[in-house]
């Protein structure tokens, strides 16, 4: 099943021994599964006494990112045999080659006052060569975090060859209180969990917020007048205004444009709903479906040019495709089951996709054909799928079972493996991940 389905392949080719073939370390993805890539990161040097903590910290955090994808693999410290001693010393390839280290990380970290600098390197140990020059990130020592995402983005694109993610937000719906009295806000953090902020307040229900394309504004639903209304909140200032609708009407599960100028949305109006189109600046709307059925969860292609919803107009909950512009839409869901929350990849190659099935609820990916679908996740309830910036992952929201049972954050490959918790406090659903953070 899903054959091209991209699952990690180690192709690490060994230069200068008998058992090696000559070639450069590179992570290649094609069928089948091998062990992680094991590489050596020594804690990176701190150039000044002030730098000692975070530079121990932001190594950590590296290790931490990079093993965490499942691709890669650390070696203990108690491992190594070579101690680099300053950042610009030669390697000792035959140590480090000795302890099967396939890639080696260095790095430095000045700090003065609240400046922060890192330096990396990264080296093929078995080729003996440098992979590209050395970076250098400057920032503050309040944002080491995203220096420690910054480097592992670039070790992972030098070695797969695809873009990172780590460096990366995720916007979602903070819950707390006892579940038949659920409170929730939106809050915005990084893809691991950490630095929270809160952007609303528990007064109102809210619902499916969305990263507008930068990354510097959220849709979302409230339910602040009473009935679905769709409102644009600024994340810098947290300011916000509303998507204007007719009284009486209930507009819902919004999404941004590709270029972030127009709104797509479901709407409900005399007891049917439809998908329409809403340009933010001149405030005009188009209906792009006109069933008597329910049509929602609108995701646009990455080119702009198509819509993937969901319909119940084949009398159950499935998926369907049609221009960005309406018309025609045709059904690729045939499974089992009802589909929903359909969400298009970055690549443009797959969609993901919420099913239900014989009691049970699972995260799964199709072409955009429909052909190839595989099913990533099981549990009592796994859904609203989100895609990573480079579409290697999806996060989404699993709830437990029982009168106490809370809604927390998980991610999974989309391989189906690496199935791991996003760490946060507390109770949290509806993930939308942004791009790169600027």
């Amino acid at each position: 099943m899903l054959k091209r389905l991209m699952v990690v392949m180690l192709a690490v080719l060994l230069g200068g021994s008998a058992m090696a073939q000559s070639g450069p370390l590179r992570l290649t993805i094609t069928d089948g599964v091998i062990e992680p890539l094991p590489y050596a990161l020594p804690t990176f040097q701190a150039e000044n006494t002030e730098a000692t903590q975070v530079a121990n910290d932001l190594s950590r955090l590296v290790a931490k990112d990079l093993s965490g994808t499942g691709l890669f693999r650390e070696i203990p410290s108690s491992a190594f045999i070579s101690q680099n001693s300053a950042f610009t010393q030669s390697v000792a390839y035959p140590d480090w080659r000795a302890i099967n280290a396939q890639a080696l990380i260095t790095g430095a970290v000045t700090v003065s006052g609240n400046q922060l600098i890192v330096k990396f390197r990264l080296f093929d140990v078995f080729s003996g060569a440098e992979m590209g020059g050395g970076l250098q990130f400057a920032g503050t020592v309040d944002g080491w975090r995203r220096m420690g995402h910054k480097v592992a983005d670039a070790v992972y694109s030098r070695i797969t060859g695809e873009g990172g993610y780590f460096d990366s937000r995720v916007v979602y719906v903070a819950e707390s209180g006892p579940k038949d009295q659920r409170q929730k806000r939106l809050a915005v953090m990084d893809y691991d969990g950490a630095n929270v902020q809160f952007l609303t307040d528990s007064a109102a229900l809210v619902l499916a917020p969305r990263f507008s394309p930068t990354g510097d504004r959220v849709l979302y639903t409230s339910f602040e007048s009473g009935f679905p209304r769709i409102n644009i909140l600024d994340v810098a200032s947290v300011g916000r205004r509303q998507l204007t609708t007719a009284p009486g009407e209930m507009a819902f599960s919004p999404r941004f444009s590709r270029d972030g100028s127009q709104v797509i949305y479901s709407l409900a109006n005399g007891g049917n709903t439809d998908i329409y189109r809403s340009d933010l600046n001149s405030g005009a709307a188009i209906r792009l479906t006109e069933a008597p059925s329910i049509e929602t969860a609108p995701s646009l292609s990455p080119d702009g040019s198509q819509i993937v919803f969901e319909s119940d107009r084949s009398g159950t909950q499935q998926l369907y495709i049609m221009s960005a512009n309406g018309g025609d839409a045709r059904r690729i869901s045939f499974g089992d089951g009802r589909y929903g929350t359909p969400v298009w990849s970055p690549r443009g190659d797959l969609i993901a996709f919420t099913k239900q099935n014989a009691g049970r609820f699972h995260i799964g990916v199709m072409r955009t054909d429909g052909s190839e679908e595989r099913l990533l996740t099981a549990s009592f309830l796994d859904e609203g799928p989100t895609w990573s910036p480079n579409g290697r992952v999806l996060m989404f929201m699993r709830e437990t079972q029982g009168a106490v049972g809370t809604s927390s954050l998980y991610s999974v490959d989309i391989s189906g493996r690496n199935l791991q918790p996003v760490a946060i406090n507390g109770g949290a659903s509806d993930p939308s991940w942004g791009p790169l953070q600027p």
